[in-house]
């Protein structure tokens, strides 16, 4: 993660320790305008199923962000889901999704 600004690599990281402390496929962080991180997984209950992304997001709305300044996601995946992106451009739409793979190497920014 060499290439990345300290910033991007802490939200990464907080992705990839929210991944690992819960054993969920999926890890995710976003850092609102005001330097705030928050992270989450995603959750597979029977009445409710939302992205780690959507975790994330919905932690920073319901903490008071106004804005986004970037996002991770830590996946096996290639990329997230379109609903994903949707919900991050929703609270931010500039910010960049780092997308990494459990071992934190960034693959790929949207």
């Amino acid at each position: 993660m060499s290439e990345l600004n300290p910033e991007d690599a802490k939200i990464i990281t907080l992705a990839r320790a929210a991944r690992a402390r819960s054993g969920a496929p999926e890890g995710a962080a976003v850092r609102d305008e005001t330097g705030r991180t928050y992270a989450g997984t995603s959750v597979d209950l029977p009445s409710l199923k939302l992205s780690a992304l959507q975790v994330a997001v919905a932690m920073a709305v319901s903490s008071g962000a106004g804005d986004l300044e970037a996002a991770a996601v830590v996946t096996a995946a290639d990329a997230p889901a379109p609903s994903d992106l949707t919900a991050v451009r929703d609270l931010g739409a500039k910010a960049p999704v780092l997308v990494a793979a459990p071992d934190g190497t960034l693959k790929t920014t949207l």
